[in-house]
C-alpha cells in the first residue's frame, strides 16, 4: 500500500473557497484543517497552484 504524501497549503478564506470549488471537480484535498490551512496531495501541488493562479487572474479587477 502506498501512502499519500501531503503538503500544507496556507491561504486566506477567499482563496480557500476557490480551492474547495476546484476540489469538487478533481479531488486533491486530503484534509481541511481550519480557515486558512488545507493539506493537499503533494503530487497535485503544481497543478493546483497553476489552476489557482488562473482562477485568481480571472477575478483580478483592472481600470484599464
Amino acid at each position: 500500500m502506498r501512502a499519500i504524501k501531503g503538503v500544507l497549503f496556507t491561504c486566506d478564506a477567499a482563496v480557500k473557497q476557490i480551492l474547495l470549488t476546484m476540489n469538487e471537480q478533481q479531488s486533491f484535498i486530503i484534509e481541511d484543517l481550519d480557515d486558512n490551512h488545507l493539506v493537499i496531495k503533494a503530487d497535485d501541488e503544481f497543478r493546483v497552484r497553476r489552476q489557482l493562479e488562473t482562477e485568481l487572474e480571472k477575478n483580478t479587477y483592472s481600470l484599464e
